[in-house]
């Protein structure tokens, strides 16, 4: 099974997304959409850009703990990851992205 993205709305009424890995594990999350076209345009940006390594940029948490975005081709966040332990796991965070975007179904939750 590969991943999937899951659009759902969000307690603020805008709707979101999330790649989850073939485990069920949330490995990036989107930016609040207004509705869900933007959403799905997101999906769309991250699979066209998970590609490509120099797209993710490397970052660190005002705590040391390192994470990750993935930035579309115009350098705008589509996507952040969760926060790590250690910069080794922010590494298979990103192969995981690259791994399961591009195939990913999607799972569209928003009526």
């Amino acid at each position: 099974m590969a991943g999937k993205f899951e659009v759902k709305r969000q307690a603020s009424g805008k709707v979101g997304f999330a790649l989850k890995a073939r485990n069920g594990r949330t490995i990036l999350t989107g930016q609040a959409y207004a509705d869900k076209s933007g959403a799905q345009n997101g999906v769309r940006s991250v699979q066209e850009n998970a590609a490509e390594d120099a797209k993710f940029e490397r970052k660190a948490a005002k705590d040391g703990r390192p994470y990750f975005v993935l930035k579309a081709a115009n350098g705008q966040v589509i996507g952040q990851s969760q926060m790590y332990a250690s910069a080794r796991s922010m590494e298979k965070g990103i192969a995981s992205v690259r791994r399961h975007a591009s195939d990913a179904e999607v799972d569209d939750q928003v009526e």
